[in-house]
């Protein structure tokens, strides 16, 4: 699923740069450039971090779509 529109950044994308040591939503704009433009993707792109810090795991369910343009 598209997490960023301006950029065409997907879920997969922003897992597979966790997989690679993304850790932060500044290290996600530096290798995807996730929230540069408008800024709407940051509140998932967030999200799908915290999962993943949280559970400590590489891979993650999809994220709730409402989310990605609140």
């Amino acid at each position: 699923m598209y997490i960023c529109i301006c950029n065409a950044v997907t879920d997969k994308d922003i897992q597979c740069a966790i997989k690679k040591g993304a850790c932060s939503l500044n290290d996600l704009s530096k290798q995807l450039k996730v929230g540069t433009c408008c800024g709407r993707c940051k509140t998932c792109a967030k999200k799908i971090l915290n999962q993943s810090q949280t559970l400590g795991i590489q891979t993650l369910a999809t994220p709730d779509p409402t989310l990605a343009f609140a």
